[in-house]
């Protein structure tokens, strides 16, 4: 059985219109250039609806909660179709245990009828499901008769959140799983060790987005002009993987620079002075969409990341993204696996002082030749590449798994 002539079902743990990058999606509109691709989300629970059923996307939405024919919708890809679910119970809040487990099971059984029904009234009998880190809902895969079962692991589970029921629930999904894919090498090695069938595809970048900041037609956003330079940026969400005493020492340091922060900031991970400092700017979160006219106004683009058992796990989308875009990066020793894929040109310091040096020696010394080298670096790790070696790896786990039946 060819991938190619396969549909795919794509279960994520994020919906097809968030705002925040999603690994499922990169991965989903990349496959759905040579097959069918039905791209189902997080689903909405019967709280969420109650409480925003006047929105605009509630809405918009109404009829494919409530009816299978209204259920899938089109995209502005022709082969890529979101499939809506049907409103499920809010459960997170029961403890962990027999009754959650209980009530997690009707769940999913509303979620299988639903995409048995759509999978019948087109006419797909075999398909490749692939449960992409949505481990809120385990036993998906198993109601339904998939050709391959496949399970992407792409970050650690470290909100209390998540953790509640997911240590379990992901446990499950590993071992019921054909096969697994990860993004950072961490994340394999702990995995294999569960399921044999495990590999390693990192995480890669949306070159055709990023490398915009070198088109000439592409103007540095409005919210930077009025920000001395030169701009140190980062890209991203300010939460607890930042290493805030690096940063401190760094900007001390650095008063002749601006430091900004693009991205939206979990609160109760960021020390006070953070939003006190006069050479730091705090932006927001600011759209994807724009983030090329973001990058385009840095001069240096940071990854200052804590070292730790969480970031060792982490392969960052915004790496790639920033050598797409040709800027100088810097990043801390969070994840060792980055070498390998960065061939050097990216700095990777341990602490505040090699931080500084490499700040102030790019900013003497950085050539076109360097950022030809770096957009290069990026064109090795597109979403393409990676998409085609998750095909590759499927069709390879089809076959033997046909084998081995």
């Amino acid at each position: 059985m060819a991938i190619k002539k396969t549909p795919v079902i794509i279960f994520s743990n994020m919906r097809y219109d968030s705002p925040i990058e999603a690994t499922s999606l990169f991965i989903a509109r990349n496959l759905a250039e040579d097959r069918l691709v039905y791209y189902i989300g997080y689903p909405y629970t019967v709280k969420d609806y109650i409480n925003n059923k006047n929105s605009d996307t509630f809405l918009k939405l109404r009829k494919s909660f409530f009816n299978v024919d209204d259920a899938l919708l089109d995209t502005d890809i022709p082969n890529l179709k979101k499939l809506v679910l049907p409103l499920v119970a809010s459960i997170n809040f029961i403890p962990e245990g027999k009754i959650f487990r209980w009530v997690l099971k009707f769940n999913e059984r509303l979620i299988v009828k639903r995409i048995q029904e759509v999978l019948k009234k087109n006419g797909i009998q075999d398909f490749i499901f692939l449960n992409s880190f949505n481990f809120y809902y385990p036993g998906v895969g198993n109601g339904l008769k998939p050709a391959i079962k496949v399970y992407q692991c792409i970050d650690p589970m470290i909100t209390p959140y998540d953790m509640r029921h997911g240590l379990v629930s992901e446990l499950q999904l590993v071992k019921e799983s054909d096969m697994v894919i990860c993004t950072s090498k961490a994340l394999y090695n702990e995995k294999l060790k569960i399921n044999p069938n495990t590999f390693f595809v990192p995480n890669a970048a949306d070159l055709s987005h990023s490398s915009k900041a070198l088109d000439k037609d592409t103007d540095v956003h409005s919210l930077l002009k009025k920000i001395p330079k030169p701009i140190i940026g980062y890209f991203g969400s300010i939460e607890r993987r930042l290493d805030y005493d690096i940063i401190k020492d760094v900007v001390k340091e650095n008063p002749d620079k601006s430091f900004v922060f693009a991205g939206p900031f979990i609160n109760e991970h960021i020390p006070a002075w953070f939003f006190n400092t006069p050479n730091i700017y705090l932006l927001g979160q600011v759209p994807y969409d724009d983030m090329p006219s973001m990058l385009k106004g840095f001069d240096i683009a940071i990854i200052p990341f804590k070292k730790d058992d969480v970031s060792a796990t982490i392969f960052p989308l915004k790496l790639f993204e920033y050598l797409g875009a040709g800027k100088p990066v810097i990043i801390t020793n969070f994840n060792p696996d980055l070498k390998e894929y960065t061939h050097g040109m990216v700095e990777v310091c341990a602490d505040a002082a090699s931080f500084n040096n490499s700040i102030n020696s790019i900013l003497e010394n950085d050539t076109s030749e360097e950022q030809a080298r770096r957009v290069t670096i990026a064109m090795e790790n597109t979403w393409e590449i990676r998409s085609k070696e998750i095909a590759d790896l499927i069709e390879k786990g089809i076959a033997t798994k046909s084998i081995n039946n």
